[in-house]
């Protein structure tokens, strides 16, 4: 059996994510997204299930507190995600995707073995992500929720002397706030290293051919080299701000949206 897709989503949802989640279930996963509140829109065939039961609301105040109207701010959600797709590991529910990953075909997986891509030289990805419940990533992470101030031990020298140069200036006391992904592929990488699975990742083609190029999706392009690649199990979006624009005739995001209405 294919493994179960599942995601975290907070707020309104877009036309690109209905689309990447379409693709999902095209390929024959099971697809549930997490959530505090009911997603209008959410595509037929998703289940949506209660986020509270993996990672508490009152988590993201850990990372920064929220807006007068309670809402969250800056880079909570993004953050807040890291910490909610490693819960997931913990619990064994099933393969982490982002909800911007538009599925080309089936994910295989061993249940007994990581499961990650490089994203760029040096760093993996963790948009798509799955790791066996009782591994060292998870433990680090798990371990790391324990702390009130959520410093990792595996931080880099860079990001420490940046942490201690913000306190001594008097700026802020949340390592949260040095970077939107101080939680993501930089921390998933360096664990990686520690325990040793860096070998194991698959190449960057699998999945973010395009990801850090979003006109090759957005604009018109000769994108059938991308969709026909045998190497290309699917592509992560990054939309950097279009994911609410219409598609324009002649590119990929044309494509997929007629292929997964």
């Amino acid at each position: 059996m294919l493994p179960e897709i599942v995601t975290f989503w907070h707020g309104p949802m877009d036309a690109l994510r209905q689309t990447c989640l379409r693709s999902q279930l095209a390929a024959g996963h099971k697809v549930t997204v997490y959530s505090f509140d009911t997603i209008p829109g959410l595509p037929a065939g998703v289940d949506n299930a209660e986020a509270e039961a993996i990672l508490p609301h009152a988590f993201s105040e850990r990372l920064r507190p929220p807006q007068p109207d309670g809402s969250w701010r800056d880079w909570t959600t993004l953050q807040f995600s890291d910490f909610f797709r490693m819960k997931l590991m913990a619990k064994g529910l099933g393969l982490w995707l982002d909800a911007d990953v538009l599925l080309l075909k089936p994910i295989e997986i061993d249940p007994a073995k990581p499961y990650f891509a490089w994203e760029r030289p040096r760093q993996l990805g963790n948009s798509v992500i799955y790791l066996p419940p009782e591994h060292g990533i998870v433990a680090a992470f798990e371990e790391l929720m324990e702390q009130e101030e959520l410093t990792p031990n595996w931080l880099s020298a860079r990001h420490r002397i940046t942490f201690m140069m913000r306190r001594l200036r008097g700026g802020s006391n949340r390592l949260s706030d040095i970077r939107v992904a101080i939680y993501g592929p930089a921390a998933l990488t360096a664990l990686a290293r520690r325990t040793g699975e860096l070998e194991n990742a698959l190449p960057k083609q699998s999945f973010y051919a395009v990801h850090a190029e979003p006109k090759l999706f957005f604009d018109p392009s000769s994108y059938l080299g991308l969709v026909t690649n045998p190497e290309i199990i699917g592509l992560h979006i990054s939309p950097k701000g279009r994911g609410r624009e219409k598609p324009i005739p002649g590119s990929l995001y044309a494509w997929a949206t007629e292929r997964f209405a």
